[in-house]
């Protein structure tokens, strides 16, 4: 998740007001600030490949993918999260330029330092809005996604993607294939001392 901010508790109010003037991006969790540590080029080309793909089969649609650089507000869970990629049908998000608020779509891709955040508060958090529709994972590492989806009676059923598989999008009614995914993923080979 990264590292506390200087000040130990902050209202919403404080953080954004705090959060417009620096240069790191921060998210904000029930009073705490954390600045949000850099992915690795695996991550970042995850997160291009899904918006990219979005992108392409929302044309045309009103919705819209956002990126990292994006705040969405989650306010029963009193929380302010960049979410790596999220989607939007709203009206009212379309007429809001710094904070979002109804997310139908949520991924996060993980990476070893915020991973247990994301499946565990992050994954409470965004359950508590209730536009959401669908929460995914992917592990640009593993090569595997979960896609978590609303059912009609408010239950989070998973569907676990193993490698080679791809990732299907209820929300948005979209697959994508596992070259279409991780393509330009690269996985380093296990070094010698792992491998022996």
């Amino acid at each position: 998740m990264g590292l506390a901010a200087e000040k130990s508790i902050f209202t919403g109010a404080d953080y954004l007001a705090w959060d417009e003037g620096q240069s790191v991006r921060h998210e904000y969790f029930q009073g705490e600030v954390f600045a949000m540590a850099g992915g690795s080029d695996n991550h970042a080309t995850v997160i291009l490949n899904v918006a990219i793909a979005i992108k392409q089969h929302i044309k045309g649609i009103p919705c819209r993918v956002f990126t990292h650089d994006v705040k969405l507000h989650v306010e029963k869970a009193n929380s302010y999260f960049y979410p790596d990629v999220f989607v939007t049908c709203s009206e009212r998000d379309a007429k809001e330029r710094l904070v979002k608020t109804e997310a139908k779509l949520v991924i996060e891709v993980l990476s070893p330092s915020t991973t247990a955040f994301d499946r565990g508060h992050k994954f409470e958090a965004y359950r508590s809005l209730p536009t959401l529709q669908e929460f995914v994972l992917i592990d640009p590492e593993a090569l595997t996604a979960e896609t978590y989806r609303r059912s009609a009676n408010d239950e989070w059923i998973l569907r676990a993607f193993g490698v080679g598989q791809g990732l299907t999008l209820h929300s948005l009614d979209l697959s994508m294939t596992a070259a279409e995914l991780f393509a330009d993923v690269v996985i380093d080979p296990p070094s010698e001392a792992t491998s022996a």
